[in-house]
């Protein structure tokens, strides 16, 4: 992960618990996510457990379960049945995981187990080919598309195999590739291309569409992830994206987590939910009341319709600067990082963890305990 007083360094459950409380304080996150960083202070078959707990007990948004064993995908249905409970677990999709294909055609042991495992317990996963094209798909937007299509389509039909009606989602993660280096390339006009055909495709078929992120390969929240990052974005708000993972503080391909990059995009998205809301044309947004009472050559600061609508007129960004230059330089010519950053500090001051039977918040530690306490420690 990075952030402007560490520097890139290697996450750990701290970091993952304070990005959870920054989504859980974002007005413009539906979601809380999965693995937001990967907490590496916790042995790799246990640290699935402090995530769930985390996303648990420090917010009350939906979350994501673990997918990187079998085992811990049963372990995540287990934990939510202590807090839903067990029948309305079984009636009911309370949370979604992704179950990633190992693009070209190919599904692994793991990723099919964890779909096992949910399908079976009535829990939502959306079947997402991993694409980076050129090395994973073809070169072509065409046919990446047939191939994302198929791949879903197996992936489907095996989980309606395991239990018939399990909930599904059609995803389509989508890269390029830069043929210099071999890296991936993100926000580019060949993703947004395949994401406007993946939409179509499952619009096609009946089923939630998610694709989309912050996406980008900078190792840094500089201009290119600005760039790359608003083209994904739009790209899914253009293509009908019903669920959108990774939607902040992505560096580095999905390899870093920002703090600063995180609240930058959450503000972002509100942006975007402005841009979805469309335009109102009714008696007041017309405003033949303002345009008479201006007339020609007048002003509409002080005006009864302004005065009216002013405050809910507007987008209004939480962390960009529109200051004249003087204001700004007065007040420590700060960039977007400091601002983010002093942003984020703002966020943590004011959080309150959401109310939890206590309980059901004993049993969740209690289980957890146990089951750390079940196996030793594992780094592999």
């Amino acid at each position: 992960m990075r952030d402007v007083a560490g520097g890139r360094r290697y996450a750990t459950i701290a970091d993952f618990q304070k990005f959870v409380k920054l989504g859980h304080m974002s007005k413009w996150l539906h979601h809380s996510g999965g693995t937001v960083c990967e907490p590496t202070d916790i042995a790799v078959n246990k640290r699935h457990l402090d995530m769930l707990m985390a996303h648990m007990t420090l917010t009350d948004k939906p979350f994501m379960g673990s997918v990187t064993d079998p085992s811990r995908a049963q372990d995540s249905v287990d934990m939510c049945e202590i807090l839903f409970g067990q029948d309305f677990v079984q009636q009911n999709s309370v949370m979604t995981s992704l179950i990633n294909v190992n693009s070209p055609m190919t599904f692994d042991d793991v990723m099919m187990g964890a779909l096992e495992v949910y399908a079976k317990n009535n829990q939502a996963c959306i079947v997402s080919p991993f694409i980076v094209g050129g090395a994973m798909a073809p070169v072509s937007v065409a046919g990446t598309l047939t191939q994302v299509l198929a791949e879903v389509l197996a992936g489907i039909a095996y989980s309606q195999l395991v239990r018939p009606g399990a909930p599904v989602v059609f995803g389509a993660f989508v890269s390029s590739i830069d043929m210099n280096s071999g890296a991936p390339t993100f926000g580019t006009p060949e993703a947004s291309q395949i994401l406007y055909g993946a939409g179509q495709l499952a619009r096609r078929l009946g089923l939630p569409f998610r694709s989309g992120g912050s996406l980008c390969g900078s190792k840094l929240p500089d201009a290119q992830a600005a760039y790359e990052t608003a083209h994904t974005h739009n790209a899914a708000l253009l293509g009908g994206v019903n669920f959108m993972l990774h939607s902040c503080g992505w560096l580095e391909g999905g390899l870093v987590s920002s703090f600063e990059k995180f609240v930058m995009d959450a503000d972002q998205l509100g942006a975007l939910h402005q841009l979805a809301k469309g335009i109102s044309v009714d008696e007041n947004a017309q405003a033949l009341d303002a345009i008479y009472e201006v007339g020609p050559g007048g002003h509409y600061l002080g005006c009864a319709h302004t005065q009216k609508n002013f405050k809910e007129a507007f987008w209004r960004s939480d962390v960009l600067d529109y200051k004249p230059f003087e204001t700004w330089d007065e007040e420590g010519a700060r960039d977007t990082m400091l601002l983010a950053a002093q942003r984020v500090e703002k966020l943590m001051e004011n959080y309150q963890k959401p109310d939890l039977d206590p309980a059901i918040a004993e049993a969740l530690e209690t289980y957890v305990v146990q089951k750390k306490a079940s196996v030793p420690d594992s780094f592999v």
